[in-house]
């Protein structure tokens, strides 16, 4: 299904938006079909540059705009952009907020308090220094024997 929607462009903090018609399961800034214009949303008022022909024919080809696509659409002059109906087989809306989860009292007490291990290790470094009963061997008799 082709989505009508935001990509963002612009530096760290300082965010600019192309809008354009993308495959909805499309990362937001991957692949896409058509660049329809741009959104800055910085300036002071919101700046848009939307071509509204190219918006009115990919509405009517069945592409869906975004809520934000959407509201700026109906601001750079396109009224109200016409949606193509939504499939009957779509799944039920998810609620709108989440549930948080309760805090549960502990049920089994921490390793510091035991002092077991729960199986999981941590790696450690191996020393690269001789062992005490190993002697070093001298320069000259690596490998050789005494005449």
């Amino acid at each position: 299904m082709l989505k009508i929607r935001l990509r963002r462009t612009g530096a760290k903090k300082q965010p600019r938006y192309r809008v354009v018609v993308a495959e909805s399961s499309a990362p937001r800034d991957g692949a896409f079909v058509e660049i329809l214009g741009w959104y800055n949303p910085q300036a002071d008022p919101a700046q848009v540059v939307v071509n509204t022909e190219k918006a009115a024919r990919w509405i009517e080809r069945g592409a869906r705009p975004s809520d934000r696509v959407a509201y700026l659409l109906k601001r750079a002059g396109l009224g109200q952009p016409v949606e193509a109906a939504p499939a009957a087989a779509e799944p039920e809306a998810k609620p709108a907020g989440r549930k948080r989860a309760t805090k549960a009292a502990p049920t089994a007490p921490t390793e510091a308090a035991t002092g077991t291990s729960t199986g999981r290790k941590r790696a450690t470094r191996k020393t690269t220094e001789p062992a005490a009963s190993e002697a070093p061997e001298s320069e000259g008799s690596a490998g050789a024997t005494p005449a």
